[in-house]
């Protein structure tokens, strides 16, 4: 049989594949009915005559013979179409059984049709997954397109804000809807951030000031509609960057206020003075918004000594304007330090009818230390003579001796003075310098001395001069109304008057042993020159060295106090006073705002004689030198006076009398930390307690002090009067990067050469002690310690105080 038909080769191959077999004796021709879609060749298939060499010849090849004959019993096949005729498999098989005819279905268009099958599958399935994809495809685009359009309207934000960022300052970021700041680092690290204008609402937006408005020194001003107008600079002076920032308030009622976080990660604040809860750092502090002024620690929020200085131990530092009427907080529960700028009725009563204005600085560097050099201040050898020098030096190496108190005032007369200087002579120790107070007059305010209980006073000095005492008297700008200068000073108007009486009423307080005291206005020349002519007098009757000046504080003027010039806070009545009085000489202050020019030493405040009084000393002393007071007088060994309630109003420690003699043990521990003091002050002396412990004890700590404390502070002078860094300095000063000395509060150094760790409790002999990096060597049995290292359970008896002598960086162990 020959099959005529048109497939191709491809197709005959995969039928030999299949071992499809063709019947032997099936005769005639059969054509096989292509789908006309697939192109056929022609061929020819020509059965084999015999049995012996059956093959299959395709256009003139020869096949391998098929192997096997079709089976009758054939599996049922599909429907097929042959000729345009439809048959069932088992018709087709009952058929070719039956009938043994030439009509079987073709094997090649059985072939085509699975092979067709079999491609359109993976093409359907290909089909499905390319619509699947499609669909993916489309969600991608549909995302990537909002994402563009997302990416687009932050950039274009970002872009604005960077504009107001940059586009006046250096590592300075400030965004003026929200009014967040942010301060960098030259390595792009963020040293301080807050949120100015706090009592602005966020609903208001800034706008750019007007031309009239505008300063000509580069100012970015910016103003909120009728609340507040900002102005923000910037300087770079190489070494550091400031930033200041001045706000005015446009309405009544609206107080300019910033607010920056206090971060424990960002380091800890420092400055100010010393709080009413005695904390070393501010970042420990907690009290609401108070004037900020020099006061009672008793009764106000800060003490004695103040500035309006504050730095970080990361090396930020904020400075502000004296002319700002400042009211402070410090919250620990939201941890913001901020500033705010508010008149009142007394403190800043003088801006009252002024809208308040906040204006300060924010400096920055690279160290703490470096930073705190820059901003105190500095070059106090100017102007300074040779017997300044002196009396500076005489300060620090020689006790100051404060006349003890007396139960009344006529008890308290040339032979006191005398009896007194007695009693010093006996003790062995340095000489230096009597105090006496201002009981040296009838009244306060008399300056002259009261004759019925100092008759040949003059004689006394003189008699103490020899011996080699120095005298000083206490004096003070008040003036009680018992006192014969008091008419004086009102015919004369020399006294500060009462608000809106047009100088003719004199404004009156009370001071210490005064119970009705006018005050003088510095402001005013003439009552400078009144004052200094008798106190030049008193130094030329009695042969008198140098004055003590007792301010009293900011609180102690009268409350509704106006001068001839107006002040803007009632600190820079002591500021006036001490400049204008400078060539009388003082060898101490009792209240500073600014630092005063040496040989003048800012006092401590009166201390209570307690265990607690004790810690408040060398927090102060701390902290006064932190805020740029190198020159600091603590109060008497074993306290100033005795107290054991809580005060809520100011009191004067000369009506709770001396101090009962002080407990043994505290006034041991007192005495031990006051040898390290930049100078010591007694009025209960050692010899006073009984048995030769405690003037052996004095004896040997007098030695310690003149051999190790007194050389450290000589070398350490010329660095604080230079750079105005501090005698008695925290351990951060030495090694500001190192973390363990920000946190300690209880050991300090003299100047970089010592480190000094007093026991400031009762019944304590051990101590955890932290040494600095480098060698030092022990105070207590002369061994070497390395530092950068805590030395635990300390052994400190109670005649031993633990104190640390560092060695040159080569030293070997």
């Amino acid at each position: 049989m020959k099959v005529q038909s048109r497939v191709q080769f491809q197709d005959i191959v995969d039928l030999y594949l299949y071992r499809t077999k063709v019947v032997d004796d099936i005769s005639g021709s059969v054509t096989i009915s292509v789908p006309p879609e697939i192109n056929v060749p022609r061929i020819q298939i020509q059965k084999p005559d015999d049995d012996s060499d059956d093959e299959l010849e395709i256009h003139g090849k020869r096949r391998d013979r098929f192997r096997t004959r079709r089976r009758a019993s054939i599996a049922p096949l599909p429907a097929l179409r042959l000729n345009d005729k439809e048959m069932l498999a088992s018709d087709f098989d009952a058929y070719s059984v039956a009938s043994n005819q030439a009509s079987i279905t073709s094997v090649n268009s059985l072939a085509s049709l699975l092979r067709e099958k079999m491609q359109a599958f993976p093409q359907m399935i290909r089909k499905k997954k390319r619509e699947t994809k499609d669909y993916k495809i489309k969600i991608f685009v549909i995302i990537m397109f909002f994402m563009i359009i997302f990416l687009i309207g932050f950039a274009y934000v970002g872009y604005h804000r960077k504009l107001l960022t940059y586009s006046y300052f250096e590592k300075i970021k400030f965004n003026g809807n929200d009014r967040i700041l942010r301060i960098l680092s030259r390595d792009e690290k963020e040293v301080i951030s807050g949120q100015l204008g706090k009592t602005i609402g966020m609903d208001n937006k800034p706008f750019h000031c007007l031309e009239d408005n505008r300063k000509q020194d580069g100012s970015v001003c910016m103003e909120w509609n009728g609340i507040a107008r900002l102005y923000m600079n910037f300087l770079d002076k190489d070494v550091f960057r400031c930033y200041t920032i001045k706000w005015q308030s446009l309405s009544a009622g609206n107080y300019p206020t910033d607010c920056y976080e206090l971060k424990r990660n960002n380091g800890l604040w420092f400055g100010g003075g010393i709080t009413k809860s005695r904390e070393w750092s501010l970042s420990n502090d907690n009290f609401d918004f108070t004037p900020f002024s020099s006061g009672d620690l008793k009764v106000h929020q800060f003490g004695n000594g103040v500035k309006r200085y504050f730095i970080n131990s990361i090396g930020v530092a904020i400075q502000i304007s004296e002319k700002t009427p400042l009211h402070l907080s410090i919250n620990t529960t939201t941890n913001e330090f901020c500033m705010r700028a508010q008149n009142d009725d007394f403190t800043f009563v003088n801006h009252l009818t002024e809208l308040p204005e906040l204006e300060y600085k924010i400096c920055t560097t690279d160290g703490m230390k470096s930073l705190h050099m820059l901003m105190t201040q500095k070059i106090l050898w100017d102007g300074l003579k040779v017997s300044d020098m002196q009396i500076i030096k005489s300060l620090m190496f020689e006790p100051v001796w404060r006349t003890p108190h007396s139960e009344t005032m006529e008890s308290f007369n040339e032979t006191t003075i005398y009896n007194y200087s007695e009693d010093l002579i006996a003790l062995g120790l340095p000489l230096g310098h009597i105090l006496i107070n201002e009981f040296w007059q009838e009244n306060v305010g008399d300056f002259t001395v009261d004759q019925k209980r100092f008759p040949n006073l003059f004689k006394t000095i003189d008699l103490l001069h020899r011996r080699g005492f120095k005298i000083v008297f206490t004096i003070q700008p008040f003036i009680s109304t018992d006192s014969e200068n008091f008419k004086e000073a009102v015919r004369k108007k020399l006294l500060i008057y009462e608000r809106h009486s047009e100088r003719s009423i004199p404004a009156l307080t009370r001071y210490k042993s005064s119970s009705s005291a006018g005050v003088l206005d510095i402001t005013n020349n003439a009552s400078v020159y009144w004052l200094k002519e008798k106190l030049e007098k008193l130094k030329a009757d009695y042969k008198v060295n140098s004055f003590y000046l007792d301010l009293g504080t900011g609180y102690n003027l009268p409350h509704y106090y106006q001068c001839r010039q107006t002040l803007d806070n009632p600190d820079m009545y002591a500021k006036l006073f001490t400049e204008s009085l400078e060539s009388v000489g003082f060898i101490g202050v009792s209240t500073a705002s600014s630092v005063p020019k040496p040989p003048a030493f800012l006092s401590t405040q009166p201390l209570n004689s307690s265990w607690d009084g004790l810690k408040e000393l060398m927090s102060t002393v701390m902290n006064y030198g932190v805020i740029g007071y190198p020159l600091i007088l603590p109060g008497a060994v074993g306290g100033d006076y005795w107290l054991n309630k809580t005060m809520t109003k100011m009191i004067s420690f000369y009506s709770l009398g001396q101090p009962p003699e002080p407990d043994e043990e505290l006034y041991i521990r007192w005495l031990q930390l006051m040898t390290f003091m930049p100078a010591m002050q007694f009025s209960y002396l050692p010899s006073y307690y009984k048995g030769d412990q405690m003037k052996k004890l004095a004896k040997d700590l007098a030695i310690i002090r003149q051999q190790t404390v007194n050389p450290v502070l000589d070398k350490t002078l010329s660095e604080s009067l230079n750079e105005g860094v501090p005698l008695i300095r925290p351990l951060w000063m030495l090694d500001p990067n190192d973390t363990s000395c920000l946190s300690i509060s209880d050991e300090f150094s003299v100047g970089e050469e010592l480190i000094v760790a007093p026991i400031l409790d009762p019944g304590v002999e051990e101590r955890e002690v932290y040494l600095p990096q480098g060698v030092w060597k022990d105070g207590i049995d002369s061994s070497l310690r390395k530092g950068s290292r805590w030395i635990h359970n300390y052994k400190v008896p109670r005649d031993k105080i633990a104190f640390f002598t560092k060695m040159p960086d080569k030293t070997r162990f």
